[in-house]
């Protein structure tokens, strides 16, 4: 019998900035799939909610590729700049409008310089002395995307668009709009993000139908199952049924979370590298521990995602706590319901039976400000989002339904709303 490797746990499971194939899994044959759409004429839509395992699939699957992270504000004039800047080239906009753009393009980097000299524009170069020569960059006018689309193309990168969902609406149907413009030349794109409504994109820009393939990165409860099995035999353990149940339930379908559990679990059960004989492990009272300990661990975080949104942006005499009232009934929700998610006509009906001032129309509009309200400094941090074209929120970080489970302190809107009920 071959030995068995000595791994610590922390190689197997948990959340790593590098994939970990021993506890890696192709849900739904969705790397094959994937591979499969690369090599067709036509863009990817990749969503999926937050730690649904989306950098790992895209590392793995695309491994050649131009990323650009969209923050809150972000334009899509950021993400070409952004893009060009990653291959060496500096882009200057000037004014864009529908698929033409007025601006200039010079290389910064040898590589900038070898892409722009493939498609036509090229450095000029001046003499100083007999025996020296430099480059001098010489800035190069375009006029619309075909000359983005092609130093992308002739740079044999993939460009991906992560985190599309934190681009404003208007913004993302701009996007929809030049993607069939990326389309006519070639340039074949990957978007990546979170929303509930099926093919958003072809929603935003009919024009895009047959031209653009969405992906769901969801997992099942047999592929988050399968996690656990590859990881446990890569450590000679054997986690019972029981455990392995609550583990998928309390990860409401997030890979991201069903690691960490499973690493805080083994802790718990004081297990740390590889046993040379196999274990079982049944200790429910483990599990309590480990999903106990997580959720204090994630305090900070959501009690400042409930502080920020539930002030709303400013606190005014005779206010009717919109936004306290609004977060605990967006809360309280039925986890399916923020999964696929929830309507604006419930939640008003809820808000406005708790306070009669409240009203629809306001009740939309501080919903749409929702996600401004939560991002920080970088433009990062959503953990529920408003989707104006369906009037539904839905909750963007899923650890939040599980954080909700063990919460063991009171919401910050709780008392909030208690303090204006004894003015």
């Amino acid at each position: 019998m071959a030995a068995i490797p000595d791994l610590d746990t922390h190689e197997v499971f948990g959340v790593s900035n590098e994939i970990l194939p021993l506890s890696y899994v192709d849900r739904g044959n969705l790397d094959i799939g994937i591979q499969r759409h690369l090599r067709r004429p036509t863009h990817i839509a990749l969503r999926g909610e937050s730690k649904c395992g989306k950098s790992w699939f895209r590392q793995k699957n695309i491994p050649d590729a131009v990323i650009v992270q969209c923050r809150f504000g972000k334009s899509i004039n950021d993400i070409y700049t952004d893009a060009l800047s990653q291959l060496g080239i500096r882009l200057i906009l000037e004014r864009t409008s529908g698929t033409t753009i007025k601006g200039k393009v010079e290389a910064e980097t040898s590589f900038g310089t070898k892409l722009l000299a493939k498609v036509g524009i090229k450095t000029t170069v001046e003499g100083e002395r007999e025996v020296e020569k430099t480059e001098r960059n010489v800035g190069r006018d375009i006029n619309d995307l075909r000359y983005i689309a092609e130093i992308i193309k002739e740079s044999g990168l993939r460009l991906v668009i992560e985190d599309f969902h934190y681009l404003s609406s208007q913004e993302r149907k701009k996007f929809a709009y030049d993607l069939k413009a990326f389309w006519d030349y070639g340039c074949f794109i990957v978007i990546i993000g979170v929303w509930t409504q099926h093919n958003l994109i072809t929603y935003l820009n009919p024009d895009l139908t047959g031209r653009i393939i969405e992906l769901s990165i969801y997992w099942s409860d047999d592929d988050l199952k399968e996690v656990i099995a590859k990881g446990s035999e890569a450590l000679n353990i054997d986690i019972d049924d029981e455990i392995q149940n609550l583990l998928v339930q309390n990860c409401f379908g997030n890979v991201g979370l069903l690691q960490q559990l499973i690493l805080r679990f083994l802790d718990a059960s004081m297990i740390y590298e590889t046993v040379e004989e196999k274990e079982k492990l049944s200790d429910k009272g483990c599990f309590e521990e480990a999903a106990t300990q997580y959720a204090d661990q994630l305090n900070a975080l959501y009690q400042q995602f409930g502080k920020v949104v539930s002030s709303g942006i400013r606190k005014r005499k005779d206010s009717t706590g919109i936004y306290a009232h609004a977060m605990a009934v967006i809360v309280a929700a039925d986890d399916k319901k923020l999964i696929e998610g929830l309507e604006l006509d419930e939640i008003f009906q809820l808000t406005h039976a708790r306070e009669s001032r409240i009203q629809k129309n306001n009740l939309r509009t501080i919903l749409s400000k929702l996600e401004e309200l939560q991002v920080d400094e970088d433009g990062r941090g959503l953990v529920i989002a408003f989707n104006d074209s369906t009037d539904e929120i839905s909750a963007v970080d899923r650890q939040l339904l599980f954080y909700r489970k063990y919460l063991t302190i009171r919401w910050p809107w709780d008392d909030l709303l208690n303090e204006e009920s004894l003015e």
